[in-house]
């Protein structure tokens, strides 16, 4: 059977989601997402509407995060290309979320805020993408000046690191230096 890594088939579709972080001012970072699916061929969908190959959904999410809590303070929303006018209705499904901190349990909130028909799968899917995402760049802001010993800080960043992978596990080696590092219990 011939791998199908080694397939040789033309490319249909592909989607790119890229996240940047910017500093803004000393306190909060902008956290810009863009989502885009591109079709390579003239499609159909299932309502008998033709769409021509080329970009099919492209958006932006722009977030403005406190550092010191990661609050969303603010949100943009663009819809450069959506298949249907339709779509457009959903531009608004996010601002509910201004106000929340990107900590555990956001993805819950997210789609209880925006999912299914309150709002748009693919604005979903990158905000989602965006939140951790969102973490490694508060990690590269804060990180460009030497750790200084901030409980504050600290407490928020165990509670946010604390068992989401096998590096940052509660009983692991990483918890517990930085415990240590922080006379934390």
């Amino acid at each position: 059977m011939q791998s199908i890594w080694k397939s040789k088939g033309e490319k249909i579709h592909s989607r790119n989601i890229e996240v940047s972080t910017y500093a803004y001012d000393e306190q909060r970072i902008i956290v810009a997402g863009f989502l885009k699916d591109d079709r390579f061929q003239e499609s159909h969908s299932m309502t008998g509407e033709r769409f021509p190959s080329g970009a099919i959904h492209h958006m932006t999410i722009r977030l403005l995060v406190n550092c010191s809590t990661l609050l969303i303070e603010d949100i943009d929303v663009d819809l450069i290309s959506v298949p249907r006018a339709v779509c457009r209705e959903t531009i608004d499904c996010l601002l509910p979320i201004k106000g929340l901190t990107i900590t555990k349990g956001f993805t819950a909130k997210v789609k209880k805020i925006a999912g299914g028909k309150k709002g748009c799968t693919h604005l979903v899917e990158l905000i989602l993408a965006m939140a951790p995402a969102a973490i490694q760049g508060f990690a590269a802001y804060q990180s460009r000046k030497p750790f200084l010993p901030d409980h504050d800080r600290a407490n928020m960043m165990l509670n946010f690191l604390v068992d989401t992978c096998h590096a940052w596990r509660e009983d692991g080696p990483f918890v517990e230096i930085f415990k240590k590092k922080l006379n934390i219990k």
